[in-house]
């Protein structure tokens, strides 16, 4: 098979360019250098549409990342296009409160379980890091329990890995409990003498909450006056039009939801009950772009869309069916090594190597040889409605080569040298 290095010169140059000025030459952690092995990935895109995106190569991609899942509807969605633009000749940014952010927010409440009132902002940590504020506002309490992934702000990464940077006294805030222990959620409680202002946590992930999981969360947490704040970045829209709140039938009482609120468009929220939004000005939650009007047009196609329960089901449906053609298509000794998990929507590739450096070189061989075979993979399928028949053929055909790649480097120890590049060494874990 040619060679890799031809195949991805622009982003090459480009990460030269870009990384003079520019720390790890992205915005955005999960799209750059730590995630994508140089030498053997695209770097750099110049245009995606439905569910393909093109590199500075002019390499063509299924694109199963999906803008880290803020994707839902597909790319370049014709009838959002045409709303934005039309707004666009009115206004971005105003001088003043614009009428679609109550349309908007309305929308919101009618669809979110737990929501009475909204506010905007723009990315997750906005929201996530709002919702604890107004947690200890409410409550008068300072100490947080964390279960999932929820941002970069003080807060929350000073309890991961990554805390350079954070004082000691804030990350003596912030504690950590698995998902599906409830045993380990009620002891942090007891041994911080109810000093909690509010438990947040991903509904879930990569795993299925057992029986009376949640319920139990929002039992304990009510029974000791806590604030519940569901993180619905990746699960709001995609497990149903009303989150994960409604798919699993427990309301809490703050959630957090962005991402495919606006299919890309840079647009979060905080929602929840009245009595807890009454207190954003006090806390004073602002910004200058919190009101800006493209991203809310765009959230209000969505929001109509996802109204009729249509695109939910059809992001189950056709995450299903890319699991299926996997299965079906891959060689048996895969399974030892490397399978699936979370909801059809939103699927976890699982690995069973633990040697670290042997499943470093087995990821990144993958992911070299996905992206080789045109599929922008890491290590979700965030599939969106854009997908077709053609695209999940292309994935599964190229998760069976792949994989059987990936079987004999392990078999003959051969992975290493199968490599066109240095394997990819995680800097942390998002989540458990």
């Amino acid at each position: 098979m040619p060679s890799l290095a031809s195949r991805y010169a622009e982003s090459l140059e480009y990460l030269v360019r870009a990384e003079h000025v520019i720390p790890l030459a992205s915005q955005t952690f999960s799209k750059s250098r730590t995630q994508y092995p140089v030498g053997a990935a695209p770097l750099f895109a110049t245009r995606s549409k439905g569910s393909r995106t093109w590199d500075v190569d002019g390499n063509e991609y299924v694109d199963l990342v999906s803008s880290l899942g803020a994707v839902a509807l597909g790319y370049g969605d014709e009838e959002i296009n045409e709303a934005v633009i039309k707004q666009l000749h009115d206004g971005v940014t105003l001088s003043l409160a614009h009428p679609i952010e109550a349309e908007i927010a309305e929308r919101m409440v009618a669809l979110i379980p737990c929501a009475q009132m909204v506010r905007f902002a723009k990315n997750g940590t906005d929201a996530t890091s709002g919702s604890i504020r107004l947690a200890r506002a409410a409550t008068g309490r300072q100490h947080v329990i964390v279960c999932g992934y929820h941002g970069w702000q003080d807060w929350y990464i000073g309890s991961t890995t990554m805390n350079r940077g954070v004082p000691d006294l804030t990350r003596s805030l912030t504690h950590v409990v698995p998902f599906n222990d409830l045993d380990a959620l009620q002891t942090t409680i007891d041994d911080l003498a109810c000093e909690v202002a509010a438990v947040i946590m991903e509904p879930m992930t990569s795993t299925w909450p057992l029986d009376g999981y949640l319920q139990g969360v929002r039992r304990i947490t009510e029974e000791n006056g806590i604030v519940l704040v569901f993180d619905e970045m990746l699960t709001g829209f995609r497990f149903a039009p009303g989150g994960a709140q409604e798919y699993f039938g427990v309301t809490p009482d703050l959630a957090c939801f962005g991402k495919a609120l606006a299919n890309g468009f840079p647009l979060s929220a905080i929602v929840g009950r009245r009595d807890i939004l009454d207190l954003m000005p006090t806390i004073f939650f602002s910004g200058t772009f919190g009101g800006e009007t493209l991203s809310l047009t765009a959230a209000r196609v969505v929001l109509d869309r996802m109204a009729t329960g249509v695109p939910t089901a059809t992001l189950a449906s056709t995450g299903g069916r890319l699991l299926d053609k996997i299965e079906a298509a891959r060689p048996a000794a895969s399974r030892s090594f490397l399978n699936f998990s979370g909801h059809p929507s939103w699927v976890f590739q699982q690995w069973s190597i633990d040697d670290p450096e042997t499943l470093a070189q087995a990821k990144t061989l993958l992911l070299q040889e996905m992206l080789r075979r045109g599929v922008l993979v890491l290590n979700t399928h965030d599939v969106t409605v854009a997908f077709t028949e053609e695209d999940l053929d292309l994935v599964s055909e190229a998760y069976a080569t792949v994989l059987s790649i990936v079987a004999e480097g392990l078999a003959q120890n051969t992975l290493l040298e199968q490599l066109e590049c240095e394997p990819i060494r995680p800097l942390f874990r998002v989540r458990a």
